[in-house]
């Protein structure tokens, strides 16, 4: 069996991204699935995924660490992380079809047979008052979720805002939080994501101001690049920490596996790696007896190829779900996105266990960018 094509397919979401999903075609007959969305530029992307296919066109589809190691050395960084990711997960698609299995029996099997999910609401808040975020949060909760994430802090915007007093940029991001926490009452858990939008000081000071809020994470106050600021917060606020979700292969988690830098590890298979690297990721985490909580504000196609690797994972927390994008996102693949009751099923089919349905990527299709600074890729 050879691979004969990279295809992406690029989908319109909203103003805040597109879901991008790649196709890696075989001789055989098999094809398989990843997806690749928020590389931050998608047209460079496709004119990464371009390269890449020069590179492995012609290649066996069940040599997965062999074609990983041969693409994961091209410099670009989370665009080439991003196309790589993709490729892998397809490859894992491509293994499984064709051995007549899922994913996760490659990985060992199963040991949960569904995936607690939280919803994070970010994406579907347009009214970004503390009243609109509380309402969203309320709605996912009587959909059935028991954990719900925020990204308050809209104010945090560059190096020059307020840090300090009663006009601190950060105080309308806790009254935020303070009102999700009322709407959904105790018993559900909440977490926070910052986006690396302050510096250590400040954000020591807010994640006290937040001591009541019970959290159940703190995520990335400051960006995954200064562990050592990272490290000092968490040894400085009252709940657990969470960071490095753009982090690329269990390499570049070193500074989170030498020394607990953060009590939950967020990588993202649509730029860790992809499943090869989850797996590697998780495993080294357990040394440190860290949580692994999947980052994946993503489209469902990353949801339900995260899920396959998350189910074998001892140390596996939760994972992410991006509540109330679009209202047509489960039937984006065939057999529906299998989420009830606040929970994702793992499916059982060969391989991944999901195709696109073109009917409704028709619907939405964008027109794949062009290339043209396909010259920023140095191969």
């Amino acid at each position: 069996m050879k691979i004969t094509r990279i295809e992406p397919i690029v989908v319109e979401v909203t103003e805040r991204g597109d879901w991008v999903f790649v196709l890696v075609h075989t001789d055989a007959g098999i094809t398989g699935l990843g997806e690749a969305s928020h590389s931050l530029n998608d047209a460079l992307l496709v004119a990464t995924l371009e390269i890449f296919a020069d590179r492995i066109v012609g290649e066996d589809p069940l040599a997965i660490r062999k074609i990983w190691r041969m693409l994961s050395g091209v410099r670009g960084g989370r665009i080439t992380h991003t196309a790589v990711s993709a490729i892998d997960q397809a490859l894992w698609d491509i293994l499984g079809q064709h051995l007549g299995v899922p994913i996760h029996a490659l990985f060992g099997g199963a040991v949960r047979r569904k995936l607690r999910l939280y919803a994070n609401v970010n994406r579907h808040v347009r009214d970004r008052s503390p009243e609109g975020f509380a309402a969203a949060a309320r709605q996912a909760v009587n959909e059935g979720f028991t954990a719900v994430k925020v990204a308050p802090f809209d104010e945090l915007r560059g190096p020059d805002h307020v840090r300090t007093g009663s006009k601190a940029a950060w105080r309308p991001g806790v009254d935020r939080v303070c009102a999700v926490r009322a709407a959904i009452g105790d018993e559900i858990d909440l977490a926070i994501d910052c986006h690396g939008r302050m510096e250590a000081s400040e954000a020591i000071v807010v994640g006290r101001e937040l001591e009541d809020c019970d959290l159940m994470w703190y995520e990335e106050p400051v960006k995954h690049t200064f562990p050592d600021q990272l490290a000092l917060i968490s040894r400085s606020v009252p709940m657990p920490t969470a960071s490095a979700e753009s982090v690329f292969a269990v390499e570049g988690f070193r500074p989170f596996l030498l020394e607990r830098v953060v009590d939950v590890l967020m990588p993202d298979v649509k730029h860790c790696g992809g499943l090869t690297e989850m797996q590697s990721i998780a495993d080294a985490a357990r040394l440190k007896q860290l949580l692994i909580a999947p980052h994946n504000p993503s489209g469902p196609v990353a949801t339900v190829s995260t899920a396959h690797s998350a189910c074998t994972i001892p140390n596996f927390a939760i994972l992410e779900y991006a509540w109330g994008e679009v209202d047509w996102r489960a039937d984006l693949i065939t057999p529906r996105e299998p989420v009830q009751d606040g929970y994702l099923i793992v499916s059982d089919t060969p391989g991944l266990g999901y195709r696109l349905n073109m009917g409704v990527v028709t619907a939405h299709r964008r027109e794949v960018p062009g290339t043209a600074d396909s010259t920023k890729v140095q191969v």
